[in-house]
């Protein structure tokens, strides 16, 4: 299973967004988040009015306007910045509701690939931005 850049992005972005804003009480350009995490500002816009429609950012308009979560980074899981970019977290090739063999069958390592999936989809729903921007996923050496 591989993750796109458009769900990646997402988070980086959103990290950047939740980091920055405990630093200052304004709103957040995305122009500034483009610049520091290097990403195509036209690309950053595509997947905030993603992320604003699904409920995780709120903008703000004119001088000092920008993004600013809507939130808090405790609440905001990595799993729902995904989903607000369309991004599926699905390790099987299947349709839903169909099978991945042309005749609409499962495949033999079906079940395999959907266990993954479910363990991503729960990881991900498990993990906050809090989470990312504090350095809590670090393994213990």
């Amino acid at each position: 299973m591989r993750l796109s850049t458009k769900g990646r992005y997402a988070v980086m972005a959103m990290a950047d967004l939740a980091r920055r804003e405990t630093d200052a009480a304004r709103a957040v350009a995305l122009v500034d988040i483009a610049a520091r995490q290097e990403i195509s500002l036209s690309y950053l816009e595509q997947l905030f009015a993603s992320l604003r429609r699904g409920g995780l950012v709120k903008s703000a308009r004119g001088p000092g306007g920008g993004y600013r979560l809507a939130r808090s980074a405790d609440d905001t899981s990595i799993a729902e910045i995904v989903h607000a970019v369309d991004e599926p977290l699905r390790a099987t090739r299947c349709d839903v509701g169909k099978g991945c063999m042309i005749k609409g069958e499962r495949c033999l390592t079906h079940d395999l690939w959907a266990g993954l999936g479910d363990r991503i989809e729960d990881y991900l729903g498990s993990v906050s931005l809090a989470d990312v921007i504090g350095g809590r996923l670090r393994k213990a050496a």
